[in-house]
């Protein structure tokens, strides 16, 4: 079990569920875009939120954005240890920081020294893009191994001046160099581990690279806390981040609607009809409808459907032109095609507020 850091009123490790993190897009000094963007976040989800704070105007907007703002706000520190001071001070739940680009060890310390005073606790946050140069002359390219020797040597370094409120993350590009430092780290370490995929891409790019990355990690139980980073509104990461939790059977997030992959048996338009469910299930959900781990099945033909539509919360088995629904196992109705979707939601809406 790893080791439990408070950050705010949220737990990072031990037995604490797994926390979905995100980074305002924002530039910290525009208190209010910025707090607009947190608000949109929380909505969606969003557990921990992260800002950057680069000079003394963003330590003043972080500052008055911490005074407003509900969920943990972690200060994201490049380049001058005096900032990472300055956040502290302003109030910020973590601080996250690459002790090797801070200018040297008496800065370390001054942080450190501060963080403990005020107990703050700090994630070491080691990329592929920006590896010690004497590890990647070792390497001679960004490995696992090296990824895993920076994150432990920096960590090493807090330990030195006897700090140990740690949170971890290393994170590359590549995948498999992502999921080979994090299993590396997760054996050698006792502290938490935030995981993701850095740098992932665009929407379309960037969750297949995160599902299969974070999916990865998560499925070898690694991994405290998460970040999907896409190069989107920040609330989609939050969204794709629920529903990838949901996924795994690690969470119980809102409806999750699976369908088949269609056949030559199948004779209704079932991509028309799964797209309108997921469409009115999340209409569903944002109006404040209370269930949640719901699951709805929407199936083409009579060969598997009646039985994954049964063993789903609600389902459909269609057949030519018509759908057979089902709810908590037992048969229900048929309805003609075009109804489905719309009876489906109406199952659901009704069954819960019985």
């Amino acid at each position: 079990m790893k080791k439990e850091i408070r950050v705010g009123d949220t737990l990072i490790g031990g037995t604490a569920p797994i926390t979905i993190q995100s980074m305002c897009n924002t530039p910290t000094e525009d208190v209010d875009a910025t707090m607009e963007q947190i608000r949109r976040l929380e909505d969606a989800g969003c557990e921990i939120i992260r800002l950057t704070v680069p000079d003394e105007n963003a330590v003043e907007g972080f500052r008055e954005i911490k005074r407003r703002t509900r969920i943990p706000v972690v200060a994201d520190i490049h380049f001058d240890y005096r900032m990472a001071i300055a956040a502290i001070d302003a109030g910020a739940d973590k601080i996250r920081i690459n002790p090797g680009n801070i200018g040297g060890e008496e800065n370390v310390r001054a942080v450190v020294r501060k963080a403990a005073e005020c107990h703050v606790p700090i994630r070491v946050g080691v990329n592929g893009g920006s590896l010690e140069r004497d590890i990647l002359a070792r390497y001679g390219r960004v490995t696992a191994r090296g990824l895993a020797e920076s994150a432990l040597r920096n960590v090493a370094l807090l330990e030195k001046f006897d700090f140990d409120d740690i949170v971890i993350s290393l994170k590359s590009s590549d995948v498999k160099i992502n999921f080979d430092a994090y299993r590396i780290v997760n054996e050698e370490s006792d502290y938490p581990l935030h995981i993701g995929v850095t740098e992932a891409g665009t929407p379309a790019r960037g969750k297949i690279k995160s599902a299969a990355g974070i999916g990865a990690l998560l499925l070898e139980g690694i991994g405290s806390t998460m970040r999907v980073s896409l190069t989107a509104d920040p609330v989609e990461e939050i969204h794709f981040a629920k529903a990838l939790l949901t996924s795994l059977g690690i969470r119980e997030e809102g409806i999750q609607v699976v369908s088949c992959p269609t056949c030559g048996r199948t004779q209704v338009n079932l991509e028309k009809i799964a797209e309108e469910v997921e469409r009115r299930a999340g209409k569903l959900m944002e109006s404040g409808f209370a269930g949640k781990g719901i699951k709805l099945a929407v199936m083409g033909c009579a060969v598997n459907g009646p039985g994954e539509a049964r063993e789903a919360d609600y389902g459909v088995a269609c057949g030519r032109g018509e759908g057979l629904l089902f709810a908590k196992g037992k048969t229900i109705k048929k309805v003609k095609e075009e109804d489905i979707a719309e009876e489906l939601i109406r199952l659901v809406k009704n069954d819960r507020d019985s």
